[in-house]
């Protein structure tokens, strides 16, 4: 149970780990069974009811969750005895709802006494573990809620509801898929867990080494290569993470101190990492999970959430990798020797073989296949190029590649005559052999430990899409989402620029507190059908409010991703966000402009697609944007081959904001000023060199 390769876990959790004794091992090994149940029943190995699924999930998130924080956090013997007793309750409830399944089916919106009870147990042990794993902030939010549900009857007009009885809101929280065990839930049962795994194999495996090494190799050379190398590297890791923080905590502690020893300020380097880390959960094919919750909450195939996040995702880190090139510039900050640096080409050639799985897994997840089954294709990839590679270690490096894709040619023959059981039989089959090596028996250790990093990294995104599962059960037994919503369409009415604003403040506001996927949930739920009443696309609607839940880890005053850079970098938290807001500025300008242009985000739709065609649009808005990110890095660094003073960096910053807009002459307006701006630079800079 060796954790000296295992990655920082996110700040969401506590940087939790197991206990040393009888105590750690126990949970550990509690760990890796809940990895196993999943990966079985995700590839229906076993079939079960999916609300099963969904209590035995839960169930195993609250029994890891109070132990693992109670030692972690040193607690005495009384909170150590209240966390297993609350533990031992969230299993119990588990249990009964997989043995009464059947028998709440059939006395459905009619509970027993014991029935009121464990939906009580339920609550109580969620509401526990929500606190326990992230604090106080989203159990208030879900109490609040909470109380609606049983007190709101009581409120003024519009504010009130019918009023409801304490067993029927108990019954609808705590059973059926409408409260805890609702969408939320089911998708962290299925997809979030299995992705998660899959990138806890990756990394583990050496994944992060590769992101790094390649980032190294193309960018550390170049004029502020260190800051390039932890833009491109988070944007990297994006592709399989789970968690901005976590990014901040595993990547930052390598190119934070990078950055900082090539002489960038200690508060920009933090914002840096920030930004480029949670650009991450923007990044597809993972997004931080949201896309699959996205993808079932909206009723769209994954294939069109990731349509619409890629070309956002490209421009936001393009906007980070501009802005560091200008503060490199403004401040001569040259890269590392390239003859200190690893080659690109050289590390894909060392680990070109952790990249199959991550290609298998795009090809599949755009050729149409649920991301349910291209996740489980990916894992079991993974597993077996790691149990493949032991296998056949000690081969030379040609003779390892021609094994390598003839082994890899004949599973794929097998998978597409056979199905995933061949997968299935060929780890099986590389288990036993490693089994009889010492070699192998340490991968096998790798892979046990693999297991359980990844359910104790699932934990915080698992227990809060358990809590929220609250506030969606609120909305669909009271309608209370059609009270915030009118609001908004009444203000949009007039202007919709102004329910633009009051929605990002909504998701801002929320997401001090509570982290994204939680945080888009809510939003997604209240306002998402307001915009939609507004004329704004599906897709983009939610993609605006999963915008700013994400980038409210980078606003003060809580701004998680900066405070978890904060120690790294050695400086404050809240300087780090101000500095992190200006790299992130394409975070804050994007969702807004894909409002007005829908076809920023692929999407149909908006007068300019009308009247130049779908594509000519893209080409154009795509255009527009990146001239918008390079006044905006002009006027907030101040600095393009030379200093530039305000006058120049006003007309740079007003040009910027006057090509965000989408209203008549604004573009023609932006242009010009660009214009300006450019040739008065060009000029100044000419009459300076003469």
């Amino acid at each position: 149970m060796s954790d000296t390769a295992t990655p920082p876990v996110p700040a969401e959790s506590h940087g939790v780990r197991f206990p040393a004794g009888a105590v750690g091992r126990v949970l550990f090994w509690v760990a890796v069974a809940f990895s196993i149940f999943q990966i079985v029943t995700a590839a229906h190995l076993i079939s079960m009811p999916s609300q099963v699924v969904r209590a035995v999930h839960v169930g195993f998130l609250c029994a890891l969750t109070f132990p693992l924080i109670a030692y972690a956090k040193e607690a005495g013997p009384a909170l150590k005895a209240l966390a297993w007793a609350l533990a031992a309750a969230s299993v119990a409830v588990a249990a009964y709802q997989w043995w009464e399944y059947r028998d709440l089916i059939m006395r459905a919106g009619r509970p027993t006494s014991l029935d009121i009870a464990i939906g009580v147990t339920l609550l109580v042990t969620v509401f526990a573990a929500g606190y326990a794993m992230m604090g106080i902030a989203l159990p208030i939010i879900s109490g609040a809620f909470l109380a609606y549900c049983l007190f709101g009857q009581h409120l003024p007009f519009p504010l009130n509801h019918r009023g409801y009885d304490f067993e029927q809101v108990i019954d609808h929280m705590g059973f059926g898929t409408e409260g805890i065990y609702g969408i939320p839930v089911y998708v962290s049962s299925t997809y979030i867990f299995l992705f998660i795994l899959f990138g806890s194999f990756l990394e583990r495996a050496g994944m992060i080494r590769l992101f790094t090494d390649v980032s190294m190799g193309l960018f550390g050379h170049r004029q502020g290569g260190a800051a390039k190398v932890s833009v491109v590297s988070s944007g990297l890791m994006g592709t399989i993470s789970g968690s901005g923080v976590a990014n901040v905590v595993t990547t930052g502690q390598f190119t934070i101190p990078l950055m900082k020893r090539f002489g960038y300020r200690a508060e920009f380097a933090g914002g840096v990492e920030s930004t480029a880390s949670m650009g991450g959960q923007i990044m597809p094919p993972v997004m931080g999970a949201v896309a699959f919750i996205m993808a079932e909450t909206i009723d769209v195939p994954y294939v069109e959430v990731v349509k619409a996040a890629i070309v956002p995702a490209l421009l936001y880190f393009a906007s980070a990798f501009w802005i560091v090139h200008l503060e490199a510039g403004k401040f001569a900050l040259k890269g590392l020797p390239k003859a200190e640096l690893p080659s690109p080409l050289a590390a894909v050639k060392a680990g070109w073989m952790l990249l199959v799985p991550l290609i298998i897994l795009v090809v599949l997840l755009f050729g149409g296949y649920t991301p349910l089954f291209a996740g489980t294709v990916g894992l079991g990839l993974t597993v077996l190029l790691i149990l493949g590679g032991t296998a056949v270690l000690g081969l030379p490096e040609g003779v390892l590649r021609i094994v390598f894709w003839i082994g890899l040619g004949l599973v794929a023959a097998a998978f597409l005559q056979f199905g995933i059981d061949v997968l299935l039989a060929a780890i099986a089959a590389l288990v036993l052999w490693c089994a009889v090596t010492r070699g192998g028996r340490r991968t096998l250790g790798d892979i046990r430990d693999s297991l359980a990093d990844g359910a104790r990294t699932a934990l915080p995104v698992g227990v809060a899409c358990a809590l929220v599962g609250v506030i969606i059960g609120t909305m669909t037994l009271t309608g209370a989402a059609n009270t915030f919503g009118q609001f908004i369409v009444s203000i949009g009415q007039d202007s919709l620029f102004l329910s633009l604003v009051l929605t990002m403040i909504t998701c801002i506001f929320l997401g001090m507190g509570i982290p994204t996927i939680p945080n888009y949930i809510i939003t997604s739920s209240i306002a998402g059908p307001a915009l939609l009443d507004l004329g704004v696309p599906l897709i983009v609607s939610h993609m605006f409010v999963f915008y700013f839940g994400i980038l409210a880890d980078l606003t003060p005053p809580v701004a998680l991703a900066c405070f978890a850079a904060a120690p790294i970098a050695k400086a404050g938290g809240l300087r780090i966000s101000m500095e992190a807001i200006k790299v992130a500025a394409a975070g804050f300008v994007i969702p807004f402009m894909a409002v007005y242009t829908p076809v920023l985000m692929l999407q149909p739709g908006g007068p300019l697609a009308e009247a130049i065609g779908f594509w000519p649009a893209v080409v154009y808005v795509i255009l527009k944007t990146v001239v918008s990110i390079a006044l905006w890095g002009i006027a907030v660094i101040g600095w393009m081959g030379r200093p530039l003073n305000w006058g120049i960096r006003g007309v740079a910053m007003v040009a910027a904001f006057t090509l965000i807009a989408s209203v008549p002459m604004t573009d023609e307006i932006g242009f010009a000023l660009a214009a300006l701006a450019a040739g008065t630079i060009w000029w100044v800079n000419r009459r300076v060199v003469a």
